[in-house]
This record gives C-alpha cells, sequence and structure tokens, in this order.
C-alpha cells in the first residue's frame, strides 16, 4: 500500500517535468531533469516509462494530422506539376526580357559612369574647396609675416607668427607646407633677434658719437633755464622795488637790468628752437628690441648686454684727453660727453620699464662722478692760468646743475669746487705777484707830484688818502706816497673781484663768500705782496731813499686796509661786527715788511759806513797830529746829515733807530781800526790825529741830525772810543788802575784787555825809538811806568780770565 500511494504521488510530478521540457526553452532542460534524479530512487525509471508513454501519445497525434492533411498535400502536388510547363514559359520569356533590357540599358550604364564621375569630381571640388578655404588664411598670415619682416615690422612680425602657432596652423596640421611653415618660424624669431640686436649695436654706436651733441644741448638748456630764473628774480625783485616807489608817490625809471632783461628775452625769441633729446637720437631700435625680446621671454638678457655696453661705455666717455687741461674746449667736451650720456640714461630709465632702474643709473653715476672727481683733480693740479680755472669752475656748475636737473646728486662736485677754489686762489695768488713784481719795477720810488686838481681827484679816486694839511697846500704838490701805492691798491680790489668770481653760483651763503673773500685777500696781503716786498727790500740796486720811500708806501697801504675790508663789506652786505667776520691781516704784513725795510736801512747805512771806513788812510806813525779831521769821515758825515735829512718823512723812532745804529756802528768800526791784529805799531800822534776825528764824531751827534734823542744819549755811542783816548791822551793810568771796577770810575767803559792791546802797539814802537825816544833820554822813570803799567794791566786780564 506504502508503495502504492508513493506511485500515486509520483505520476502528477512527472507529467509536470515533461510539461516543463515540452514548454522551455533547451537551456533549461539540464535543471528539470536534474530534479528527476533527485527524487526518490525508481524515480527514474518511472519517469522514462511516463516518457514513452508521452512519446507514443504525440506520434499518435501526428500519425492522425498526416492522414487528415494528406489529400491536400496531393492535390499540391498535381498543381505544381501543371505550373510547371508554364513556369517555363515564364523564364524563357523573363531571359528575352532580360537581354532585350541589358542592351538597352548599355547607354544608360555608361551616361551613369559619366554622372557619377562628375559627382565624385564635384565632391572632390567642393572638397578642395573648404580645404583651400581652411588654408587661405594661414597662407595669407604667412604672406603677411614675410611683408612685415621685410618692412622690418620685426614686432608685429612677432605677433603674426603667435596667430599662426594658436590659431592658424592647428587647422591644417596635417598639410606638409604647414610643417614646413612650423619648422621655419623658430629661425625667424632667431633671424629677429639677430637683426634686432643689430640695430640696437648701431644704436649704440651711434649715441656714443651723439653724446656730445646730446650734452651740449642739455647743458645749453639748463644754463638758458638758469639765467631765466635768474632774470625772472631780477623783475620780480625789481616790480617788487617799483610798487614800494609808486607807492611813496614815486615812479622810477626803467633801470639798466630792466632793459637788459627785456633784451634777452627778445634775444632768447629770436633764437633758434634748442633741440630736445627725442630730436637728436632716435630710440625706436631700442623700444623695438626691448618689446622683441620680452615678446620673446628673453628680457633679462637684452637688459643685461643693454647695461653690459651702456657700461662700456661710460668708461670710454669718462677717459680723459691728454691735454684736455690746456683748452676750456678739452674740458667742454669732456663733460658734455658725460652728460649726453646720463641723459640718455635718464630718458631709457623713465620711457622703458626695466631695462634700467633707478639704483642702477645711481650706481652708474656714483661710479663716474668718482672717476670725474679725479680726472678734475689731477686736471686742474696743471692749471696754470686763473682764467681757464674759471672757467673750469663755470663749466663745472653747468654740470652740475645740468644733471641736478636729471635727479643726478651733485654734492660731492661742489664739495670739489672748493678745492679747485683754493687751486684758482692758488693760480690768482700767481698771477697778482708778476702784477706786484711789475708795479715795482715800474714805481720810480718817489712821491707823486700832481700839478693841478684835476690830478689831484685822479689819485684820491684810486687810493683812499685823507690829509687836510696836503689839501691845504697849493699847486703843485706831491702825495707822500708813491706810484706803487695806488696802483697796488687797485689791484687788491681787482684780486677780490676775480676771487669773487669764483663764488658765483656755488650756492653758499654770503657769510661762507665773505668768509672766502676776506681768507683770500689775507693770502694775497701776507704771502704775495709781504713776498714781493721783501724781494724788492732785498735788491741791491735799492737804495737808501727807496727803502724810505718803501716804508712810507707800506705806512699808507697799512692804513688803507681799512677800506678793503669796508670793500668786501659792500660787497658781501656782512657787517665787520658780525662775530665770525675774518679780518684782514695787512697791518702784520705791512709791519713785517717796514721792518724788513728799516732793517735793510741799518744794513746799507752799515755797509755805506763800512765803505767810508775803508777809505781811511792813517799813518799810524805819525809824530804829529794833521790839525784837522781825516777827509773820508768829514765825507762820511756829510753823507749821513744828507741821509738823516730825507729820515724825517720816516717815523721818529725809525729814524731816530738809523742814526743810532749808523753812530753805533761807526764807533765800533774806528775801534776796530786801532785794535786790527795787523796794525802792530801806533804812534801818540796818530793817536792824536784818532782822537780828531772822533771828535768831529761827538760833534755830530751834538748837533742833533735826527730830533727827538734825549740829551746826550747819541754822543753815548762814542763813549767807548772817548774814554779810551782820554786814557791815552791824558795818560791817566793810575786813576784807571785804581777805580777799575768802581761803578764811579771815570774810565768805566775801558776793557782792560782793550787797553793792553793798544798799549803794547805804542810799546813796540816804543823800542824802535820812534814816539818814546824822548823819554828815553829825559825821563827813564816813565819808560818803566809804561812797562809797569803793562805788566799790571796783563795781570788784570789773566785775573780776569782766572775768574772767568
Amino acid at each position: 500500500m506504502a508503495e502504492g500511494g508513493e506511485g500515486l504521488a509520483a505520476v502528477p510530478e512527472h507529467e509536470r517535468i515533461l510539461q516543463e521540457i515540452e514548454s522551455t526553452d533547451t537551456a533549461c532542460v539540464g535543471p528539470t531533469l536534474r530534479s528527476v534524479y533527485d527524487d526518490q530512487p525508481n524515480a527514474h525509471q518511472k519517469f522514462m516509462e511516463k516518457l514513452d508513454a508521452c512519446i507514443r501519445n504525440h506520434d499518435k497525434e501526428i500519425e492522425k494530422m498526416c492522414n487528415f492533411h494528406h489529400q491536400g498535400f496531393v492535390d499540391a502536388i498535381t498543381e505544381l506539376l501543371k505550373v510547371r510547363t508554364d513556369a517555363e514559359k515564364l523564364k524563357v520569356q523573363v531571359t528575352d526580357t532580360n537581354c532585350k533590357l541589358q542592351d538597352a540599358g548599355k547607354e544608360v550604364i555608361a551616361q551613369t559612369e559619366d554622372i557619377i564621375r562628375c559627382r565624385i569630381q564635384q565632391r572632390n571640388i567642393t572638397t578642395v574647396i573648404e580645404k583651400l578655404q581652411c588654408c587661405l588664411p594661414v597662407l595669407e598670415m604667412y604672406s603677411k609675416l614675410k611683408e612685415q619682416m621685410n618692412a622690418k615690422r620685426y614686432y608685429a612680425a612677432l605677433k603674426t607668427m603667435e596667430q599662426l602657432e594658436n590659431i592658424y596652423f592647428p587647422r591644417v596640421s596635417q598639410y606638409r607646407f604647414c610643417q614646413i611653415m612650423i619648422e621655419n618660424l623658430p629661425k625667424l624669431r632667431e633671424d629677429i633677434k639677430e637683426i634686432s640686436m643689430s640695430d640696437l649695436k648701431d644704436f649704440l654706436e651711434s649715441i656714443r658719437k651723439h653724446s656730445n651733441k646730446i650734452g651740449e644741448t642739455a647743458m645749453k638748456q639748463a644754463q638758458q633755464q638758469k639765467i631765466f630764473n635768474i632774470v625772472l628774480q631780477k623783475q620780480n625783485n625789481i616790480n617788487m622795488s617799483r610798487t614800494m616807489y609808486i607807492t611813496n608817490g614815486k615812479i622810477p625809471e626803467e633801470s639798466n637790468e630792466v632793459k637788459s632783461t627785456y633784451a634777452f628775452e627778445e634775444e632768447d625769441e629770436n633764437e633758434e628752437e634748442v633741440l630736445s633729446v627725442q630730436d637728436l637720437v632716435d630710440f625706436s631700435p631700442v623700444y623695438r628690441c626691448l618689446h622683441i625680446y620680452s615678446f620673446l621671454g628673453d628680457e633679462e638678457t637684452f637688459e643685461n648686454y643693454y647695461r653690459k655696453q651702456r657700461k662700456k661705455q661710460a668708461r670710454l666717455v669718462l677717459q680723459p684727453q691728454p691735454n684736455m687741461h690746456e683748452t676750456v674746449d678739452g674740458y667742454r667736451r669732456y663733460f658734455s660727453q658725460i652728460v649726453g650720456f646720463f641723459v640718455v640714461e635718464d630718458h631709457i630709465l623713465h620711457v622703458t620699464q626695466g631695462l634700467v632702474t633707478k639704483a642702477y643709473t645711481d650706481e652708474l653715476w656714483n661710479m663716474a662722478l668718482s672717476k670725474i672727481i679725479a680726472v678734475l683733480r689731477a686736471h686742474s693740479s696743471y692749471c696754470t692760468d686763473p682764467d681757464l680755472v674759471l672757467e673750469l669752475k663755470n663749466l663745472i656748475v653747468v654740470f652740475a646743475d645740468t644733471l641736478q636737473g636729471y635727479s643726478f646728486p651733485v654734492n660731492r662736485l661742489f664739495d670739489l669746487l672748493f678745492e679747485i677754489r683754493d687751486q684758482y686762489n692758488e693760480t690768482l695768488l700767481k698771477k697778482w705777484a708778476g702784477v706786484f713784481r711789475e708795479i715795482f719795477e715800474e714805481d720810480n720810488c718817489s712821491p707823486i707830484p700832481v700839478a693841478n686838481e684835476e690830478e689831484y681827484k685822479i689819485i684820491i679816486s684810486k687810493f683812499p688818502f685823507q690829509d687836510p694839511d696836503l689839501e691845504k697846500h697849493s699847486f703843485p704838490k706831491k702825495f707822500p706816497m708813491s706810484q706803487s701805492v695806488p696802483h697796488i691798491y687797485i689791484q687788491v680790489k681787482e684780486f677780490i673781484y676775480a676771487s669773487l668770481k669764483f663764488s658765483e653760483s656755488l650756492h653758499r651763503s654770503s657769510t661762507e663768500i665773505d668768509d672766502m673773500l676776506r681768507k683770500s685777500t689775507n693770502l694775497l696781503l701776507t704771502r704775495t705782496l709781504n713776498s714781493c716786498l721783501q724781494n724788492l727790500i732785498k735788491k741791491p740796486h735799492i737804495g737808501l731813499t727807496e727803502l724810505v720811500q718803501i716804508i712810507i708806501n707800506t705806512t699808507h697801504l697799512e692804513q688803507a686796509c681799512k677800506y678793503l675790508e669796508d670793500f668786501i663789506t659792500n660787497i658781501t652786505n656782512i657787517s665787520q661786527e658780525t662775530v665770525h667776520t675774518t679780518r684782514l691781516y695787512g697791518l702784520s704784513t705791512f709791519k713785517d715788511a717796514r721792518h724788513s725795510a728799516e732793517g735793510e736801512i741799518y744794513t746799507k747805512l752799515n755797509q755805506k759806513i763800512d765803505e767810508f771806513v775803508q777809505l781811511a788812510d792813517y799813518d799810524w806813525t805819525m809824530s804829529e797830529p794833521d790839525g784837522r779831521a781825516s777827509g773820508y769821515l768829514m765825507d762820511l758825515i756829510n753823507f749821513l746829515r744828507s741821509t738823516f735829512q730825507v729820515f724825517t718823512h720816516l717815523p721818529g723812532k725809525v729814524a731816530q733807530t738809523a742814526c743810532m745804529s749808523a753812530c753805533q756802528h761807526l764807533s765800533t768800526s774806528l775801534m776796530q781800526m786801532l785794535l786790527d791784529s795787523e796794525l802792530k805799531q801806533i804812534s801818540m800822534g796818530a793817536v792824536q790825529q784818532f782822537n780828531l776825528d772822533v771828535i768831529q764824531c761827538e760833534l755830530f751827534a751834538s748837533s742833533e741830525p735826527v730830533p727827538g734823542f734825549q740829551g746826550d744819549t747819541l754822543q753815548l755811542a762814542f763813549i767807548d772810543l772817548r774814554q779810551l783816548l782820554d786814557l791815552f791822551m791824558v795818560w791817566d793810568w793810575s786813576t784807571y788802575l785804581a777805580d777799575y771796577g768802581q761803578p764811579a770810575s771815570k774810565y768805566l767803559r775801558v776793557n782792560p784787555n782793550t787797553a793792553l792791546t793798544l798799549l803794547e802797539k805804542m810799546k813796540d814802537t816804543n823800542k824802535k825809538n820812534n814816539i818814546f825816544a824822548q823819554f828815553r833820554k829825559n825821563d827813564r822813570d816813565k819808560q818803566k811806568l809804561i812797562e809797569t803799567v803793562v805788566r799790571q794791566l796783563r795781570s788784570l786780564v789773566n785775573g780776569m780770565s782766572q775768574h772767568t
């Protein structure tokens, strides 16, 4: 029962499986069949049985269907057999028709092929037109590029190349001609770089040649602008002063300055228009080259090359010419080239971005400024002409003002001008030394005669002389000074004017200018004029009269120094009472000159005395004197009298000192004559004759040849001679020996050594039986007295030497 129940349950399952196999896709049969084996163990056999039963059922159904349709199939075969004959006929007809159609379509086929070829050609033409329309802009742009290259429009050519590469070439990159163009562009760029660099080199060469003209133009513009500012300032000052006058009810006349201003303006209007830097130089090569290199991304290379080449040119410009210091044109060319160089650099700085920088131009200027200062310092030292130094100063000022207008610092140039100012003053001093020497050579060293009022006023206009006594005198009359005094005074003022010229345009205050003028004038007085005076005083042909006149001249020049100070004050408007105002040292200068002249007077006077003394011709062995003074001495005294009369124009102390010095020198010379070692013998007659000469000297001293001596002061110059001769004339040896060394001694000025020397000369004469012959005959005791005196004198002298 159990098995029967299982069989009944399996039958429906097998039917379901068979239905799935019949109804589903063959791809799903496998899982269905696998379920058969998954069932109970006998399920496979049962399934096969069920499958066979199902197959038999289907075969039966197929057979029933075939039997059902068999008659229709037979009828169809019969119909086909009937149609076969008609089909053959139709085939023959179709074949005939096809042949006819083929024959008839051959012409159509030929025409159709022609149409096809035309259509293909039309399509190709259309394609070619489209491609050409795509290529034509490229070719046109490339042709435009060639034209721009030929026209040297290189920057535009580079822009065209950029458009070709970015826009046009990508459209036709598949064509061979495009590849050739693409390969050619880098070469064109290099050509453009080389051409633009070549243009830059030509520009640099041209700018080097035009630097001189550019500099001259810039300096001229700066100078004209400065003159215009000065004239404008003067006009404003004059207009202001005119307004003040009109306010006070006065209408002034136009001054010469205003007229000159109008003349300057008219002249300025008639002048040719001054060209600017842009008019003189074509900067387009620089701009093109800069744009090209910037466009190509190689701006740094261009900047480095430009700066390097300009630095080389700067070094060439800064090199001075060998003989530049000989003419002002040499300095002018030197400055013009430098100004032209830096004007160009300043223009490049302002019109280009980054080609040169402010730091670069400052560095270049500092380098150039150091070189310029060194060159000027070296070359100016060779200048010996003050006019050339002054012109150099003016050029430096214009040079500095020009570059200052372009914002270059020029303080070091103005500092250099102070060094050149010292050089200028040195050249002025040398020039004026020659002027002073010429004045002294032409001077006759005699007072200036004036015959009438007109001549008198001419001298007064040249030299500030004031003497009420001289004004009271009638014509003709004489000024106390010689012709050199007004000439020197005028030349000192000319020197001040010349020194002032250098201070113009130096941007210095009036105090500094005043100090400079006073210092330079002091140098002129203390060094140059003083040196010329000293040389004049020392000249051999200058006699006593000339020396006296020199002393008088220096006195008046010294008095005129205050007028020179007033003259400088009027120029600078700086009061002399200012604390820092330098004073003129003319007082010390002329005092030194006077002292030298006075000393030279004393020297020449003594030399003249020596010349007269050398004419002395004493007979030292004479037995009796001549009874009158020697001729040489009387001539000497007459000479001294006339000379001291000339000294009346000298200051009192000078004349007194000269007179005292002459008397002392004469006394000393006479004493040396007595004590001369070559004089071996002297007689009493010679002593008496010598005494007569000394008496004349004393008479001359007592006659007061120069007023102002008190009592017998001048006679004291001969006191040594007088006491010595009195001792020998009176023969008062006992008194001498007894009172020697006493303050109240009668022969206080007689030196024992001097007395011994003279006494021995008289003793030698006695031995030869000359003047003491009578002593041996009449009084031998006196001879013994002489010997005794000699011994005592020797003892006294020896004692003095031992004490010493």
